[in-house]
């Protein structure tokens, strides 16, 4: 669940840890979670419920509470339940004093001033500590690889059992299922200390303080002050000098930067226009622009009673639709679905999409380039 009332939170410790003097600048922010965060939360309680019902614990059912629980939310919180007993089975073969902990505290504050932060699932065992975290959304593809977030949460955990269990290395897991994606990073004991004092700790010192110098980059994307922030702007206005000129007038190495800050300058024009129209609708006039009615779609008062309506004239009101995967999985279960489909399911290439080096996805084949080839090949 998410971190409450920490200025130097683990959740946000990507953002203050490249941009120190954000995180005071943050905290004088209201706090207003979206609709996605929202979403998350009904996740974390769902996955936490049933966690504690597999580890025969007992545990309050929350179902009746959750504003966005539904069909794929119960699928993939079975899927994450599934992938923690895994796990902790795992460890506790070689550890048989291995423990669950659910939604556990994790104080690092003695590397990060009044540092804290909620672990969603951490499983003590002597020689590998394994801190997991929930991603629920879709928008953005974690990794755990070198992890701030998850590093500050394994340092919270070895300060609770480091000792108590002879932990030598610590395993990070993202399990994000509704992108199906699961990374994990292991780092030694002595790597992770390392990075504290040397890293993490300084940099949270002059965080604290609101020192340290203003930088724009991904980073940015979850900052409260990012629609009016000056460095941000800055950053973003530099491809100003290019002039959008067509790409046929611009160097190689041109495009290339272009192409390297294209989505942050997107995502930044788009979190200004959102914070001018939130001023808007609060009152402001700005001068050349008004707020006028967007375009809505109709829609139908009361569903129940149109189809009924409809029935009446003597006419179907329903469409006969094919049950998605994930519907047709929950009515046959897991084992008769591949029984049944196992061979009838295929996952077509997506859309080719360019992303830099650094993304983990391997390269696509240049079909294009292939194509030009067999060509050439075939004249010869």
């Amino acid at each position: 669940m998410p971190d409450k009332h920490a200025v130097l939170s683990a959740s946000s410790s990507h953002r203050w840890l490249n941009c120190p003097p954000s995180a005071l600048l943050c905290a004088k922010e209201i706090d207003t979670p979206s609709e996605f965060a929202k979403q998350g939360t009904d996740a974390h309680t769902l996955c936490e419920y049933k966690l504690h019902r597999a580890l025969g614990q007992q545990a309050k059912n929350p179902i009746e509470n959750l504003t966005f629980f539904d069909e794929e939310m119960d699928d993939y919180s079975d899927l994450y339940v599934q992938y923690v007993m895994e796990k902790f089975n795992e460890r506790h073969e070689n550890c048989k004093d291995s423990i669950v902990l659910i939604e556990q505290h994790l104080d690092f504050s003695k590397w990060v001033p009044s540092g804290f932060g909620t672990g969603d699932c951490v499983i003590v065992a002597d020689e590998v500590l394994t801190v997991i975290d929930l991603k629920y959304g879709t928008g953005i593809l974690v990794e755990a690889e070198n992890n701030s977030q998850m590093m500050c949460y394994a340092l919270g955990a070895l300060e609770l059992f480091d000792g108590i269990y002879d932990i030598k290395s610590v395993e990070m897991a993202i399990f994000q299922p509704r992108r199906d994606h699961i990374s994990t990073f292991l780092i030694t004991k002595k790597e992770l200390l390392l990075w504290a004092e040397q890293t993490l700790a300084p940099i949270a010192n002059l965080a604290a303080k609101g020192e340290g110098e203003y930088k724009a980059g991904s980073h940015c994307q979850f900052c409260k002050v990012k629609a009016t922030c000056r460095k941000r702007a800055e950053y973003n206005l530099e491809l100003a000098r290019y002039d959008f000129k067509m790409p046929s007038y611009l160097e190689d190495y041109e495009i290339e930067m272009i192409l390297a800050k294209s989505e942050e300058l997107v995502s930044w024009i788009g979190d200004v226009k959102d914070y001018a129209l939130g001023q808007a609708i609060s009152g402001k006039d700005w001068k050349g622009w008004k707020l006028v009615e967007g375009r809505s779609n109709r829609k139908y008062v009361n569903e129940q009673i149109v189809a009924k309506v409809i029935e009446e004239a003597g006419y179907n009101p329903y469409e006969q639709k094919m049950l998605g995967i994930t519907a047709m999985t929950k009515m046959l279960g897991k084992t008769k679905f591949e029984e049944l489909l196992g061979g009838l399911i295929e996952k077509p290439q997506g859309k080719p999409t360019l992303v830099p080096l650094s993304d983990k996805r391997p390269m696509m084949k240049n079909t294009a380039m292939n194509d030009f080839k067999e060509d050439n090949d075939d004249v010869k």
